[in-house]
């Protein structure tokens, strides 16, 4: 069942990735540059969609991006040359990533576990390949802890969904939490909708250390 959600959701960012491509560019450009540009060492960006990210990265990062949507990724390839940054870029569901335990310094995701299928199995998934002491970085939406508001985004969520596979009424703190990670930082930057997050894996060093999924 998870499967076939995946590849319907796949599908449907498949479709609308010239759309994304042109927004994607245009919005939260600086919180984007606040939350990539002090990063360094070997980061995975989780949902990397067209590249919005991009430009905003340290040239100095070695720099990894996953996407399960092919022609998202092929947008990202194209920002990516035009940028002339390397980037490792791969097709992978954030549910189930082909990387070794605590590879990566800094795992980052802007705007992705409102689509990810099982969130908590996504944060899950992030939390194994951080590194002990790494962190994992979000820019998420969610549901407003505003009654009225989130009630709002409760009834319009399955038009959402139906037209983008984005939901905007998940309770992404809760999420967060029940993947074990605990936060470091919990900044709204809009109302209580989106949010600039700094997760601390909660691991023991060496936990898992170069085992594989």
């Amino acid at each position: 069942m998870k499967d076939d959600l995946t590849s319907k959701i796949r599908n449907r960012y498949n479709r609308v990735a010239p759309i994304f491509h042109k927004m994607d560019s245009k919005m939260m450009r600086s919180w984007r540059r606040e939350l990539l540009s002090t990063l360094k060492g070997n980061v995975l960006e989780v949902g990397i969609g067209t590249g919005a990210n991009l430009p905003y990265y340290p040239t100095s990062v070695t720099l990894t991006g996953i996407d399960f949507s092919p022609n998202m990724l092929q947008y990202a390839r194209e920002r990516a040359s035009e940028l002339r940054l390397k980037v490792d870029l791969k097709e992978m569901d954030a549910q189930n990533m082909d990387f070794q335990d605590n590879t990566f310094d800094y795992v980052v995701a802007t705007c992705v576990y409102c689509s990810v299928p099982d969130p908590v199995q996504g944060m899950k998934e992030m939390l194994r390949v951080c590194k002990p002491d790494g962190r994992v970085i979000l820019l998420e939406h969610m549901r407003s802890e505003n009654p009225v508001i989130g009630k709002v985004m409760d009834i319009l969520n399955p038009i959402t969904v139906r037209v983008s596979g984005a939901n905007i009424n998940r309770r992404t703190l809760d999420n967060i939490g029940n993947a074990g990670f605990t936060f470091e930082k919990n900044e709204c930057l809009f109302s209580t909708i989106f949010r600039r997050l700094v997760l601390n894996p909660n691991k023991e060093p060496n936990n898992n250390e170069g085992q594989k999924k």
